[in-house]
């Protein structure tokens, strides 16, 4: 028996506004800049709402798959989608399936203080998964399906156009840079990936569930966080 589906492209693009939308302001006096910074903030924001929702009726029409046909939601992402970071993941759980979120519950709290700690408000940054929908019995996926899925996920960087892309989980790791050997040989150091002839520095680190499971690894991921902080100093990224 198939699911039916249904088609929710108005609700995503209003959860995309209501993220960017500004109060706009008019007058016949002198310019003001900083309106038209804001109203072609918009403008991009909503370029990208379009892209996004064409992306997901793509991955909305995959067939004969186990992670579409046993979840819930297909999660894409949330926050804001102009800003310059971009948290991947690696799969939905069951509060995010259930909610049609990112980042829900427990790992939601740990991740929204990790990013406190190097002074990121969680709403100012982007964030989604490698996989959007939730493995059944949150399995980890298969590398056929990790494969399948990253050609959506390179589309959607993409779109989102960041410049600084971390990488949180195995999975994430896997679906971006092919690797499949342990994370924490992999983790801590600055990676580049080429996507459409742009250049994206990442960096790989545990995911928040990996890291609830087991909290001795929070110091490597202080470490990490620091360095992401670092980064964006040095490449002046106002967040």
């Amino acid at each position: 028996m198939s699911k039916k589906h249904l088609n929710q492209n108005s609700k995503f693009t209003q959860e995309l506004i209501d993220t960017f939308e500004p109060n706009f302001s008019f007058s016949e006096k002198s310019i003001n800049r900083l309106n038209i910074s804001i109203k072609d903030n918009a403008q991009n924001a909503l370029n990208k709402a379009e892209k996004l929702i064409d992306l997901k009726n793509k991955i909305n029409s995959i067939e004969n798959c186990s992670l579409k046909n046993n979840s819930k939601n297909l999660i894409l992402g949330n926050g804001n989608v102009n800003s310059q970071i971009m948290f991947i993941g690696e799969a939905p759980g069951p509060e995010e399936d259930l909610s049609g979120l990112t980042y829900q519950g427990e790992v939601g709290k740990l991740l929204k203080r990790m990013l406190i700690a190097i002074n990121i408000k969680i709403e100012n940054v982007y964030l989604s998964y490698s996989i959007n929908h939730r493995p059944p019995e949150d399995r980890k996926p298969s590398s056929q399906e990790i494969k399948r899925y990253s050609e959506f996920l390179k589309e959607h960087i993409s779109i989102i156009n960041p410049k600084i892309i971390v990488l949180m989980g195995s999975t994430a790791m896997e679906s971006i840079t092919g690797l499949s050997n342990n994370i924490s040989k992999e983790r801590g150091n600055w990676k580049e990936i080429i996507l459409k002839g742009i250049t994206y520095p990442i960096m790989i680190t545990f995911s928040p569930s990996y890291l609830i499971r087991f909290p001795e690894n929070k110091k490597y991921s202080w470490e990490d966080l620091k360095k992401i902080k670092r980064k964006i100093q040095e490449f002046k990224i106002k967040i």
